[in-house]
């Protein structure tokens, strides 16, 4: 009973905010951790809100080579995994634009929850507070609410699979951690696993250090590519929908604040 109201409630909230909220019946979501076909690659980057993944600053010029063109002109895709108010506050101006940005590019917005939190700490009420805000937000910026999350720290247990169950298929996890070392440390991870010809990769980024773009990712991509990999969402990696309850993006208004 309990569980039903914190539902009702959730729902209520949306339908306030001019959205409307889908809830799947009885399954847990489904872990995956790592790609389904051979020959591709599903890059993630954490925190992909902030500003080094979309604008850099050298020598005080502003520059468009960021992530979500890296991989536009590879003829790839990759996925951003969203917090709400962990690096940056996600309805802030320059946050919207660069979501609007990569998500018209057809790169994956996926949910990394709102606080980035051990989920497996919280109340389930809580729990589902940090799902459904940040799916709020999504709905308002580009008019979809992502289907995939990954759970922070790669954290999770049974309960966290059934709470975020109620309203998407995926909790994923990663397959490789690009995450650790110097510059040329994280290129020649890399480029042991494309030398030793690997099946497939489901890798998580460190989206907030400037060198990942500038330095980092026109290197890795470059490598994948020449090799024959495809770059490709963590949706298609897996083999599912990015996006549930796809709705039109909303105006700002005063609720936009985190």
């Amino acid at each position: 009973m309990r569980k039903t109201a914190l539902i009702f409630l959730a729902a209520a909230a949306q339908v306030c905010a001019g959205l409307t909220l889908t809830t799947r019946q009885g399954s847990p979501a489904t872990l995956y951790t790592g790609c389904k076909d051979p020959q591709t690659v599903a890059m993630t980057f954490v925190e992909s809100f902030g500003p080094t993944i979309f604008r850099l600053h050298t020598h005080s010029q502003m520059t468009r080579r960021n992530i979500s063109d890296i991989f536009t002109s590879a003829g790839g895709h990759c996925t951003f995994l969203l917090n709400g108010a962990d690096y940056a506050c996600i309805y802030g101006a320059t946050q919207v634009n660069n979501l609007k940005y990569a998500f018209a590019a057809g790169h994956q917005l996926a949910s990394l929850t709102w606080s980035h939190l051990d989920l497996t700490t919280l109340s389930a009420n809580d729990l589902r507070t940090q799902v459904s805000k940040l799916d709020l937000a999504m709905s308002r910026i580009v008019g979809a609410m992502p289907t995939c999350l990954v759970p922070p720290f790669g954290s999770f247990n049974d309960t966290v699979l059934a709470i975020v169950g109620e309203t998407k298929p995926a909790v994923v996890l990663w397959d490789y951690d690009g995450t650790n070392g110097s510059p040329s440390d994280i290129e020649a991870g890399y480029d042991s696993q494309v030398a030793s010809a690997i099946t497939n990769m489901l890798a998580l980024n460190e989206e907030t250090t400037p060198t990942t773009a500038s330095q980092v990712m026109p290197h890795v991509v470059n490598s994948f590519v020449q090799a024959g990999y495809k770059l490709i969402t963590v949706a298609e990696c897996i083999g599912v929908d990015a996006y549930y309850n796809r709705t039109t993006p909303t105006n700002r208004t005063v609720d936009w604040h985190c």
